[in-house]
């Protein structure tokens, strides 16, 4: 092949890097890499677990409107201590005497005064206790809290869902953004080493002087020391990315063909409802105002019942005499309290004002974060669009350098210059497609668009 059209070979591979991707191809593959990553990233467990941990407390606040059965049992051994005497033989020894004699036997003994132990000996008491809440409104205002703490911790799971999302795409982005630089890089190494063989063959005949030979050399190790930079660039992103997913680091990655603009219908809309920093503002609202009847339920009496099956006797002894029940209505009713409920109450309010105050501020936060984001979308564009512009001059340069280099009408410094143009051209257009996809990726953070399965 003639030197030429080698150096028109190598033109062409260093167009064709341009909208070129890794080798790995595979259709839809970020949106795989999404599902992945929201079910491996230990963030994203975390936040799971504490929604689990507070479906587990809305549980239980259920279970406490239903019956609670338990069961005790005490046992008392005793002596000394307080005692009732007792005058037995006092009371009836005078009346046993006379029968005595009227029936002429000694059927009725006499008996001692007793001193009886008010402590139980050898006494137990067994009962199985079963309650139940008629009328609590602290259980309802906790149940109706703790409801609302597993929406607002989904909604913290969707808040973590969404911003790993984001991150994804964008090292997504930045990882085929250093492949195509590579590719590039990769291309240009291959044009410059061929113009060095050329420039030190031609030096060698005599036909150049030894600044192209030294030129040559300098510009095929700056082109590789931008390649392993290149390199080490996209091992970087690779890491980062595999990272995201909870994959091995040097995992490989399959790539999609970006090589057309994201949509840019959205860039004018101005919602940011779907926020999830604003859902959990307005649940942490009504937390608040459950919060607030919480403290004011002591003007609500507590009602309960409750029923005690059970058995109690000296010496151990289970018979009819020794089995009971018992049944009982308890009333609870908070009825002065040194201002400690009211001054509950106020705290409540001065929460409410802080949320209040706070969601006017994350709202105009996010809106400024929207328009920010579109303000950059529209910027990449612009400067694709430019970037594509000068791509198209670079190339047409370079192809008018590289005619008159071959006709020998231009020097070798020329076409060098035409040359690096065209590279530094490729890369600032790889550089704008792909930053023009990750503003795309911020602005679906900031207006909450992309759908989260």
């Amino acid at each position: 092949m003639k030197p030429e059209n080698r150096i028109l070979h190598y033109l062409f591979l260093m167009v064709f890097a341009i909208v070129s991707v890794h080798p790995l191809k595979a259709q839809n593959k970020l949106d795989e890499y999404i599902k992945q990553g929201l079910t491996s990233n230990q963030s994203i467990k975390q936040q799971t677990f504490m929604l689990e941990k507070n479906v587990y407390a809305l549980n239980e606040a259920k279970s406490m409107f239903l019956p609670n059965i338990s069961f005790s049992t005490t046992y008392t051994k005793a002596d000394g201590g307080r005692t009732i005497d007792f005058p037995t033989g006092d009371l009836l020894n005078g009346a046993y005497a006379s029968l005595n004699q009227l029936t002429g036997s000694n059927s009725f003994p006499q008996l001692q005064n007793q001193r009886i132990l008010l402590n139980p000996d050898n006494f137990y008491d067994a009962k199985f206790r079963t309650s139940l809440p008629i009328l609590n409104a602290e259980l309802s205002y906790n149940k109706r809290i703790k409801l609302q703490q597993v929406d607002f911790q989904k909604s913290e799971v969707l808040l973590y869902k969404r911003e790993l999302v984001k991150e994804i795409k964008t090292a997504y982005f930045k990882y085929i953004k250093a492949i195509n630089a590579i590719r590039i890089y990769e291309s240009s190494l291959r044009l410059v080493e061929e113009g060095q063989r050329i420039n030190t063959a031609l030096f060698n005949n005599s036909k150049v002087n030894r600044t192209a030979v030294i030129r040559s050399n300098n510009e095929v190790a700056k082109m590789n020391a931008d390649l392993i930079a290149a390199n080490k660039t996209a091992e970087s992103a690779r890491y980062y990315f595999n990272f995201l997913l909870n994959r091995p680091l040097t995992d490989s990655i399959l790539l999609d063909e970006m090589i057309a603009l994201p949509r840019q219908d959205y860039l004018l809309s101005e919602n940011i409802n779907g926020r999830e920093e604003l859902t959990k503002l307005k649940i942490a609202k009504d937390i608040n105002s459950n919060l607030n009847g919480l403290a004011k339920s002591y003007l609500i009496p507590k009602i309960g019942t409750y029923l005690d099956l059970g058995s109690q006797a000296f010496d151990w002894k289970f018979n009819k005499q020794s089995r009971y029940y018992f049944l009982g209505v308890s009333l609870e009713w908070d009825l002065f309290s040194f201002g400690k409920n009211s001054y509950k109450i106020k705290q409540t309010l001065a929460d409410r004002q802080t949320i209040e105050a706070q969601t006017d501020y994350v709202q105009q936060q996010l809106l400024t974060e929207l328009k920010v984001r579109q303000n950059d979308m529209q910027s990449a564009i612009a400067q694709y669009k430019s970037a594509q512009s000068q791509l198209k001059t670079a190339q047409t340069y370079y192809g008018d350098v590289l005619k008159l280099y071959k006709e020998g009408m231009a020097i070798y410094i020329e076409l060098l210059d035409a040359q690096n143009q065209l590279i530094d051209a490729q890369l600032n257009a790889n550089i704008a497609l792909f930053d023009t996809w990750i503003a795309h990726a911020a602005i679906e953070r900031a207006n909450a668009s992309f759908i989260i399965q």
